[in-house]
Parts: structure tokens; C-alpha cells; sequence
């Protein structure tokens, strides 16, 4: 018996050490909704008018009458107010970018209005524009959401004849707009599903950054093409957003790339650990310093707040995290909440994190 006892007490400590792993191998890598006592509206959340989770908006990002206005007439089958809102941003690249991608994504449900627009006027750059990434969203839906092991191959033959026929729209547009870069963001976006090859892909972005040089809404695009999951490596796009932050002038929102490539390339990317470096904390100042000069009606300055405010929380900057909580409250449809299974559930567990850390 005496031999025995060495030979259970490691028999014991086997079974418990694989047990123990068996647990840690079946927990998910992060959860991707919020415990329930989290999602109600404290106190001092409704003191400071912040809005409970079942009134927050998981579909946009912020508010904008003249954007939204355009696509709610469209919506409702009349194409003027597209015309003279496209006419009245002129060239304000940034703000008409936003309008076409919003137009776009009101044509991709139905196009009978932006028909009956370019029957009125033949050969119009605005409607062009509009039907160009109008295509490109076609196709993206056609391609639905999931990874490409669970997508079919009708979905993938679907998507890529739709995305060359983008491509047609694209030049058409190009060519009655010379100098709008909005249909070469587009092209971006066609760019992403049909693989260009890096060569091409200089080549358009040249194209782009002669025309808008720090086109937030084109940099982003461009980003996604540069992530490890299609078509670069973390490598590349942490180098794309360094370049392009650096040498930005203020108030161009670029700075917010570097947050963006950094969440992007995380294996788990909800852990905190992974926001508290100095690297992290650095890119979180860079952005603070940039939003004071960044104009209010930029269309991507609250997707810029959320994901601020994301890194604050995990740095435990609790009120520069609120303040940031406070300016977008109400329209979360941005990163990261969108990569959660609920959202607004998500998006108010961090904001309840900051206003109790606040405190």
C-alpha cells in the first residue's frame, strides 16, 4: 500500500488538472452579451440623462436632418430631396461621401426612386454616384454576413458578378465626376470582394488621395482592405493608420485609425489587457487631442467617440470614457457594440462602468 500512495496522489492530481482544462477549453473566448443587472438604467445614469438600452438605435450612428432627410424622402419613392441635398454638400467630399453611402444603402432595398431620377436627368454625377455604391451594397448583400465557410457557392457567384457589374457604374461615374472621390470609395468596397491586387490597389488609392487627401470615410475603407482578414496583415494595417495619423493635420479624425487597426487584429479583442499598453494609451490620447479640432457635422466623429470610449473604459479613464458616453448616447450602430450579439446591452455595461467610476 505504502508503493501505492505516490502512484493516486498523482492519479488525484491528473484527474483534477484535466478537469480544470476541460472547463477552461469550453469557456467561450469572450461573452457577447451583457449580464441583465448591467443593461438597466442606474440612477445616476438617468440623472445625467442618459438614455435606457431599449431606446438605444443599433442601426445608425448619429443623427443628421440633412442626411436623414434626404434618405427618408427616398424611402418614401421621391428622389428631388436626394438631388438638392447632393447639391447643396457640393463638394464637401466628406459630407457628400456620407450622403451617397446613405442614398446607396436606401437604393440597395428598392430603386425605384433613383430610377425615376436618372430618367428625369440623364447622365446626372449625383445619381451616377448613388448608383455606383448602390451596386457595391447590392452585392454585399447578396454575399450576406456570414465567413466564407458558411456562405455558398451561390451566394459567392451572386456577389461577384454583381460586384463587376459595380464596376461598370463605377467608371460611368468616375467619368461624368472627375473629381468626386466618392465613386472610388466605392471602388474600394469592390475592391474588398474581388481582390485587387495590391499594385491596383496603390493605384486607386492615389486616385483618391489626390483628389481628398484626408478623406476620413475612403482611409477607413482602405483600412479594412489592409486587415489580416482580407486582404493585408496587421502588419499593414497598423502601418496604414500610423502613416496616415501622422501625417494628418488636426481635425481630420485620423488618429482614430490607430484604434481601429489595433481592435481589429486582436485574437480577443473584449479582453482589457489588451488597452492598457502604453501604445494603447497613446493612440487613446492622440484621438483626444485631435476631437477638439474635428468639425461637429463630420459624419464620423460619434463612431470615433464609441470606440474612444471603448479604450478609455478598459484604461479606466471612467470620465473621459462618460464624456464620451454622453455626446453619442442614443445611436450606437458603430464599433465596437456591433460586434457583440447584443449591442445596446454591451454598449450600456460600458457606459454604466464609466458613470460608476466617475463617481
Amino acid at each position: 500500500m505504502p508503493r501505492l500512495l505516490p502512484l493516486l496522489v498523482i492519479a488525484v492530481w491528473i484527474f483534477f488538472w484535466y478537469r480544470n482544462r476541460k472547463r477552461a477549453t469550453a469557456r467561450p473566448a469572450c461573452t457577447t452579451t451583457a449580464p441583465a443587472a448591467t443593461s438597466r438604467l442606474s440612477a445616476e445614469a438617468a440623472a445625467l440623462g442618459l438614455l435606457p438600452q431599449d431606446q438605444q438605435d443599433t442601426e445608425r450612428v448619429r443623427r443628421d436632418p440633412q442626411i436623414d432627410g434626404a434618405r427618408e424622402a427616398a424611402e418614401r419613392g421621391a428622389w428631388e430631396p436626394a438631388a438638392e441635398a447632393m447639391t447643396a454638400i457640393g463638394k464637401d467630399w466628406e459630407r457628400r461621401t456620407a450622403l451617397v453611402i446613405a442614398l446607396a444603402q436606401a437604393a440597395a432595398e428598392e430603386d425605384a426612386w433613383l430610377t425615376a431620377w436618372e430618367a428625369a436627368r440623364p447622365g446626372d454625377p449625383d445619381a451616377a454616384a448613388v448608383r455606383a455604391r448602390s451596386t457595391v451594397f447590392l452585392a454585399w448583400e447578396l454575399r450576406g454576413g456570414h465567413t466564407a465557410d458558411r456562405t455558398s457557392a451561390e451566394q459567392f457567384e451572386g456577389f461577384h458578378r454583381v460586384l463587376l457589374r459595380a464596376r461598370e457604374d463605377i467608371a460611368r461615374a468616375i467619368e461624368l465626376a472627375p473629381e468626386d472621390p466618392s465613386p472610388h470609395v466605392s471602388d474600394l468596397w469592390a475592391g474588398l470582394g474581388l481582390g485587387y491586387p495590391h499594385a491596383y490597389m496603390h493605384e486607386l488609392w492615389a486616385e483618391i488621395t489626390t483628389r481628398a487627401p484626408y478623406h476620413y470615410e475612403a482611409h477607413y475603407s482602405a483600412l479594412q482592405y489592409w486587415c489580416a482578414k482580407w486582404h493585408g496583415s496587421a502588419e499593414m494595417a497598423r502601418d496604414f493608420a500610423d502613416k496616415a495619423a501622422s501625417g494628418a493635420p488636426a481635425g481630420t479624425l485620423l488618429p482614430a485609425l490607430r484604434l481601429v487597426a489595433h481592435f481589429e487584429h486582436l485574437d480577443r479583442p473584449f479582453l482589457g489587457r489588451h488597452y492598457r499598453t502604453p501604445e494603447a494609451r497613446a493612440m487613446a490620447d492622440a484621438l483626444l487631442a485631435d476631437l477638439p479640432a474635428v468639425r461637429p457635422d463630420h459624419p464620423r466623429l460619434p463612431e470615433a467617440r464609441h470606440i474612444l470610449a471603448f479604450f478609455l473604459v478598459h484604461q479606466k479613464r471612467y470620465a473621459e470614457a462618460l464624456e464620451q458616453f454622453r455626446l453619442v448616447d442614443g445611436c450606437i450602430g458603430s464599433v465596437p457594440w456591433r460586434y457583440y450579439g447584443d449591442p445596446a446591452a454591451r454598449y450600456c455595461d460600458y457606459r454604466e462602468r464609466a458613470v460608476q467610476g466617475a463617481k
